[in-house]
This record gives C-alpha cells, structure tokens and sequence, in this order.
C-alpha cells in the first residue's frame, strides 16, 4: 500500500508529532495549581493537573513515573516545564524526558515558594513558547505516525460497522510499515482466545496471555466473580450487548482481518519497533488514552455507538460511530459517521480509506472534535491504595 506524506514536527529523537504543545506537567497534585498560573501567565502553554504522585510505592509509583514521563517525552510535546514539591522526585520527571533531546526544565516550591516558582517557571515557560511556536512542519511517512485505539460506550453498530473500520484501517496502517496499538484487557475477555491466536509468534501470545491472566487473578483475587454494571456498562447493555462476550468479540473487530500483533506491552510501556501491539489497559476511557499517549502515541481512533465525549491533552482523539442516532444527537463530539455502512451505501474498505484521510487531516492540523470542545481527560492509572 502507498505510504502517504504528511505534514508533522520531526522531534530530536527523531519520532513524530502531530501536535505542537509547550506543557506545564505537575509532578504531584499540589503542584497543580502552580502549574495552572503559569499556563494562566503564558498564553498557548498548557497545564496538566492530576490526582496523584504522594506516598505512593512499588509498582504503583514506577507506573506513575512512566506515565509522567512518556506524557513529557510524547512526539506532540515541543517542551516542557515540570514543576513538583521538592528537587528528587521533580528531578526524575525531568531527567527522563531530557532523555528524547527536548528542552525540558524543572522547579521545586521547597525552598522557594509557590510565588516565586511561578515566576522563574513562567520565564522558562515563555521563553519555550516562543522557541516552539517557530517550529516547522516537514514531510513525513504517514506510517511514522503511532496510532492507538479504543472503543467507548459501545453497542451493537460498534461490532458491526465502526470498530471493523477501525480494524480496516489498522491493516492498511500496518502494512506502510506504522505502528499501531490495541488493548482494554478487561473487554476481551471471553475474547481472549481469538487475541491469543492473532498473535505473529508464540512469544507475542505469551506476552498477552500473561497480562490478560494477570488481570483475571486480581479480579479472582478481589473476589469479584460478577463485573455487572462496570462489564458490560449500562450503556453497553442498552446499546443491545447483553454480555461481555459480546462486547468482546465487537472489540476485537478493531484489530482488522490481516495484521497479526507483534508484542504485548505493559501499561503505557512504548513498542520497540513498528506493527501492531497489544498494550495492558484499562477499560475506563480517559485511563487508557493517557497509558497510549504516555506510550508514545500521537493520534488515537475512538469508535462509539452510544456516544462517548472523552478527549485527551495529548493525543487527538478522532471519534467515529456508526450509529445514526448517535451521529445526529451527539454530532458535535463525531468526526466521522460510517452509519452508511449499514445502509449499503458504504463498503467497509472505503470507510477505512476515509478513516485514514481523516487522519491525515488530522495530523496536518485540522482539530478533532474533542480539541474544540475542550476535552482534555487526563486521568492516571493508579494500581492500588497510598501508603
């Protein structure tokens, strides 16, 4: 298949980004409000506040500061500016994002005070801005382009028609050469045999089967033998997915009919080279954007069939449904409607063709439905209680 150009920001590393962010990254929660005065300050930086980064431990905290990092390191950040409570911790965060080449400065309230961090971050701030805002666009492989997905609010037109489009499109995506990125471990499961058999070699199996095992020895673990009401969602069952099964098997029409997986990732862990990955995540919408975007992803496709408004701050999240109703009362949040598919008057090859225009647009500049509305979701996963 022919590998389009596109227009995007070849970074220091060398990946590609498709957005252009100069970012305040909090390194803990009470360094949000410090961080929201200086994108207050310096007009077209942006802020992103979180819940979490105190007393927390073990694996938990290793997730946090992958997540943190990969959100500073991700190709659709220009710069960034981290702000923390104390040196160590705020350090760490810098020193990691420091490793892709991009200019990345840190501060600390300790010993300075939330007045004059806000100062001496905001210079640094502005001086990023300016810096950022000369970057170019240059022609690149559209396969250089991470693509991730997942579907939310799903009902029966998501199985049908817009998550097969998904899938569609991830097998053009992949034969270019691209990278491209699955998951929801908690939605395919009754699936999870047909994931197993995807996958390209015995080890990428493995791998999944290791993760998905995992996430059913915690559900054992707690014992909670019945998901009803969190899988399927109440929106799921309304939408006529009666059972998880049935989600599942809808779910997994996202991963096309050709391309096989190459590797299962751990949570918001980046892929070695390019094809398709399974990535351990979260069910919950905003949870699992944040994991791909702090994977390395810069673009991500959201099918829906009741209608889901979830963004990112990050990763454009293009939302499709296939459901007419949804296209009309909800229009605003869609991108693109391939309802025409259950019509007849869409094949499913041509609305993976589309699919791809769209992100192609997408990556030359025009704003997804959520960057418009404002939806920025930023929600860190957090794997058990603080100490």
């Amino acid at each position: 298949m022919s590998n389009p150009k596109v227009m995007a920001y070849r970074r220091e590393n060398g990946r590609v980004g498709i957005r252009n962010h100069v970012v305040i990254l909090p390194l803990d929660d009470l360094s949000n409000s410090a961080c929201e005065k200086v994108a207050f300050n310096i007009k077209g930086t942006k802020a992103i506040p979180h819940a979490y980064g105190r007393l927390q431990f073990g694996e938990d905290l290793e997730l946090f500061f992958r997540t943190l990092i990969g959100t500073g390191a991700n190709p659709n950040v220009a710069a960034v500016v981290v702000i923390g409570i104390e040196p160590q911790w705020t350090n760490r965060i810098v020193d990691g994002i420091a490793k892709t080449g991009k200019p990345v400065t840190g501060f600390s309230i300790e010993r300075h005070g939330e007045i004059k961090t806000v100062e001496m971050a905001s210079w640094k701030a502005k001086e990023y801005m300016h810096w950022a805002s000369e970057l170019k666009r240059e022609a690149c492989d559209l396969s250089e382009i991470w693509v991730s997905t997942k579907c939310g609010e799903s009902d029966t037109t998501s199985g049908l028609a817009s998550n097969p489009t998904v899938g569609n499109a991830f097998d053009k995506l992949v034969a270019m050469g691209g990278t491209c990125s699955f998951g929801e471990t908690s939605e395919v499961t009754g699936g999870e045999m047909l994931v197993k058999e995807r996958a390209a070699t015995p080890e990428a199996a493995e791998q999944f089967m290791f993760l998905f095992n995992r996430y059913a020895e915690m559900i054992d673990r707690n014992k909670t033998d019945d998901l009803s009401g969190s899988q399927p969602t109440k929106g799921n069952i309304a939408g006529g997915l009666t059972t998880i099964e049935e989600k599942a098997f809808g779910n997994i029409q996202k991963i096309g009919k050709v391309c096989k997986y190459v590797g299962a990732l751990d949570k918001a862990v980046a892929p070695t080279g390019p094809g398709l990955w399974y990535m351990d995540s979260s069910s919950a919408a905003a949870e699992a954007v944040t994991l791909w975007a702090a994977a390395g992803f810069v673009a991500h496709f959201f099918p829906t069939g009741q209608g889901n408004i979830i963004g990112n701050p990050i990763e454009p999240t293009i939302k499709l449904t296939a459901n007419p109703r949804t296209a009309g009362d909800m229009s605003e949040h869609i991108d693109y409607d391939c309802s025409a598919i259950l019509r007849g008057e869409l094949t499913l090859d041509e609305a993976g063709d589309q699919l791809i225009d769209l992100l192609i647009r997408t990556c030359e500049g025009r704003l997804t439905a959520q960057e418009v509305l404002g939806h920025e979701e930023f929600v860190l996963t957090k794997l058990y209680e603080s100490a």
